[in-house]
């Protein structure tokens, strides 16, 4: 075998297995941290959808009102700027496993994040409580990766400092 190929293959698998290791670390890694001063109103209409509940139903409902509210706008990007805060039992829906937390023995619809997921394209965009998954002892990797889910300082703090930026508050239920 020429010296040529060989290195030829031989980058080529180091590149691959480098790839798999960056593939493999980006999965454990939590999503980005978001803070309170990264966060602007960009659209006439912003609103935070505040969710602190762990009710599958409820949140099945908050994510109408979000697709409702959405649907008024139309494809106008600019014109609609829409949240979600969450924590306290609403983290539930964001991560990757109940196993070993307090809600190990629920199950949950999994189309209910499949939905988010969905409606996300439109513009959502979730931040997650940071102090919520440290006072349940739950590593940040445990929530689900997906570029529309950030984690925040505090929710409660961040529900506050959108309003202060022009928000409108929203809670379901």
């Amino acid at each position: 075998m020429p010296l040529q190929e060989l290195n030829r293959r031989s980058v080529m698998a180091g590149l691959a297995a480098g790839g798999a290791g960056l593939t493999i670390a980006k999965a454990a890694a939590a999503p980005a941290q978001v803070t309170l001063d990264d966060i602007r109103k960009d659209a006439e209409v912003a609103c935070l959808y505040h969710c602190d509940y762990g009710d599958p139903d409820r949140f099945a409902q908050t994510l109408n009102n979000i697709g409702n509210h959405y649907s008024v706008y139309g494809a106008d990007p600019f014109a609609l700027q829409i949240v979600l805060v969450v924590h306290a039992g609403g983290i539930k829906f964001f991560l990757d496993s109940l196993e070993g937390t307090m809600w190990a023995d629920e199950k949950l619809p999994p189309e209910l994040f499949a939905r988010a997921e969905a409606i996300s394209k439109t513009g959502l965009k979730v931040y997650l409580c940071e102090i919520t998954f440290k006072r349940n002892q739950l590593d940040l990797s445990r929530a689900k990766q997906a570029d529309f889910i950030s984690f925040v300082p505090s929710g409660v703090a961040t529900c506050a400092a959108l309003q202060g930026k022009g928000f409108a508050y929203m809670k379901v239920g």
